[in-house]
């Protein structure tokens, strides 16, 4: 059982704000707060509600972790991430803060231990899966202990038609009825303004202040190629310019989760497999992997990432299209959470829109519903198709304004328009034929290899040879037809019929055919974009290089302390980032504090982290012991 005399700052009922600041530096070790970061403290210290919206990566649980601290009680904080929880608890103890968690994974005696400690005020935070709020013996639990405040994390599970939708958050309403005078603070990175609102209304948080961070994570390169056998590419990518980095993966199948994994463990690549087709042990195994050691990269089904907090994770790919702008922007966060310059990456192609469709019109739920599906997925394809620069449409979607920002393939590499009426025409002209002359409808390669005028088994078994749009299209490659029809589809002007894909006309196919509307799209750049510069980048060696923003006399040092960081991280059974993050490495090596007093100026260095490490740094560092 916890220590009650040894909480990590002492409780204060009242609101002075250098109390919020004395506990940042005394446990966290750093100087001052970032953006709203006080102001969000402050409110909730006093008893207010909130409601934050800031991106991954810009400090949201200082939000509710601090006032946890400074309010007399303990925080209870809901979150979805029961695989996670053990590691968020680790993280904060290694802090000095009181931390504790109750969730399915726990045998009885270690429930009732916790249990104990929060009904004897010996924890700082508790941590709850929203499931267990809908138990009898967890409501009365919390009637009998003293509750600092609820921080409700990932709140944007409580959107119903979301992407990481969870039916029990709707439950969460409850709180306010039931502990009316508990502040309340929910939190999200991922939320437009319609989604904010369903928070504010799902949650009843009418009486919460909101802050909205921007969205713009600037250290993120975001890039999207044309699919060109995607697994390729994707080894290109991390064989020049992440090699023996941590990164993330994603495919749409867990069947394209084991063959990506697969060959890139061929390829010489550490990655390991992740989706819900796998048993328990297994998806802990290699989340633990991903987590607790350096340059594993982890292939995964959406299943996978929410609320990971490794703050090293160098690229985010994507190897088939996501459904959402939310999940996108969501997905690719978990990269760079360090600030550091990192990647992501999105393969797109002309199968992707086509499956995306097909899935939406066999969705379960009514058609406004699907209506809802396609709007997530044509702002999707808007983003993929853009000619301006991809983070101003990016942070359009969340209603924020923005310029260029000269770090995506749209900005190193502009694309170009062309008018591609005349090309939309043919097109729209051969799907037409086919449908009122033979009464046929097919998917786009039979289309392009008519128009190409190419007389394949199936254009001669269909007489296809015979219609009058039969190679009326040589101006254009396979490649090059493939991408009218994927825009074609993106506009609206093409749509997808049947389980076999097959390409049908739509309302506004008639205004292009009837030349009344022009048709713009985008030609791909010769050589897509890549990172002019990146920190980590090793020439293919395999082995990380060290980041180029260290002298290179620091370099040495840092990388033994990455190396002292793994051996003690591997001792104490936590992920190495709980130990100290690179940035507080790169600091260390580079200004090499001779003292104690020295080594505690370092941002990162808490007073429990500097009692637990400090001689060992000091002594690596080779300053004599005192």
């Amino acid at each position: 059982m916890a220590d009650p005399t040894e909480t990590a700052c002492p409780t204060n009922p009242g609101t002075d704000p250098s109390e919020a600041l004395s506990c940042l530096r005394r446990v966290f070790g750093y100087d001052a707060f970032r953006g709203e970061q006080e102001t969000i403290i402050e409110r909730v210290v006093a008893g207010g509600d909130a409601l934050v919206l800031m991106p991954t990566g810009g400090g949201k649980s200082l939000c509710y972790q601090i006032p946890a601290l400074v309010r007399p009680g303990v925080g209870v904080v809901i979150s979805p991430l029961i695989a996670l929880m053990q590691d968020q608890v680790d993280a904060l103890r290694a802090l000095g803060v009181r931390a504790g968690f109750l969730n399915s994974t726990q045998d009885l005696d270690e429930r009732r231990m916790v249990e104990a400690e929060f009904l004897a005020g010996e924890l700082d935070l508790l941590y709850l899966a929203p499931e267990r709020l809908r138990v009898e013996s967890t409501l009365r639990l919390l009637d009998r202990g003293k509750i600092a405040l609820f921080a409700i994390d990932e709140a944007h599970c409580v959107a119903q038609w979301g992407h990481d939708f969870r039916p029990d958050y709707l439950a969460l309403s409850q709180l306010h009825e039931r502990w009316p005078d508990v502040p309340r603070i929910a939190l999200t990175a991922t939320a437009t303004e319609a989604t904010h609102g369903e928070i504010a209304a799902r949650l009843n948080l009418t009486d919460a202040r909101h802050f909205v961070a921007s969205f713009d994570r600037p250290n993120i390169q975001y890039r999207i190629v044309p699919k060109n056998d995607p697994k390729k590419q994707l080894l290109e990518l991390l064989h020049t310019e992440h090699s023996g980095d941590a990164g993330v993966v994603y495919c749409l199948s867990r069947r394209g989760v084991e063959d990506t994994a697969g060959f890139l463990v061929a390829n010489g690549i550490d990655a390991v497999p992740y989706h819900a087709g796998l048993d328990a042990a297994t998806r802990a195994a290699n989340q633990s992997r991903f987590l607790r050691e350096d340059g594993v990269v982890v292939v995964a089904t959406i299943a996978f990432g929410m609320g990971i907090d490794k703050p090293d994770v160098r690229f985010v790919a994507h190897l088939d299209l996501p459904k959402s702008v939310e999940g996108y922007y969501q997905e690719t966060g978990r990269a760079g959470r360090d600030g550091q310059p990192s990647t992501a990456w999105l393969a797109y192609g002309l199968q992707d829109v086509v499956q995306q469709r097909k899935m939406i019109d066999g969705s379960e739920g009514d058609d406004a519903h699907r209506r809802k599906l396609g709007a997530h997925l044509d702002a999707m394809l808007a983003l993929c198709e853009t000619v301006e620069c991809r983070r101003v449409r990016l942070l359009a979607y969340f209603g924020q304004a923005s310029g260029p920002c000269g770090n995506c393939d749209t900005c190193l590499t502009p694309a170009e328009t062309w008018d591609g009426t005349i090309a939309a025409q043919k097109f729209l002209s051969a799907v037409l034929r086919l449908a009122r002359e033979r009464r046929q409808k097919f998917g786009a390669g039979q289309i392009i290899d008519i128009l190409l005028g190419k007389k394949t088994a199936k254009v001669i078994q269909h007489d296809h040879d015979g219609l009058t749009v039969f190679g009326i299209g040589t101006e254009l490659s396979v490649a090059e037809w493939r991408g009218v029809v994927r825009q074609l589809l993106a506009q609206g002007l093409l749509a997808v019929e049947g389980d076999y894909g097959t390409l049908v006309l739509t309302d506004t196919s008639a205004e292009v055919l009837g030349r009344q509307r022009e048709v713009l799209l985008r030609r791909e750049p010769e050589k897509p974009a890549r990172a002019a510069k990146s920190s980590s980048r090793s020439g293919g060696s395999g082995k990380r290089a060290a980041p180029v923003d260290l002298p290179a006399e620091a370099v040495p040092v840092f990388e033994a302390l990455r190396a002292w960081r793994a051996a003690t991280a591997k001792e104490l059974g936590v992920p190495a980032y709980v130990i100290f993050h690179d940035a507080t490495l790169r600091e260390i090596a580079t200004v090499s504090p001779s003292s104690l007093d020295e080594l505690a100026g370092v941002s990162g260095v808490g007073e429990s982290k500097l009692a637990k490490h400090g001689e060992a740094i000091l002594g690596l560092l080779g300053v004599p012991a005192a």
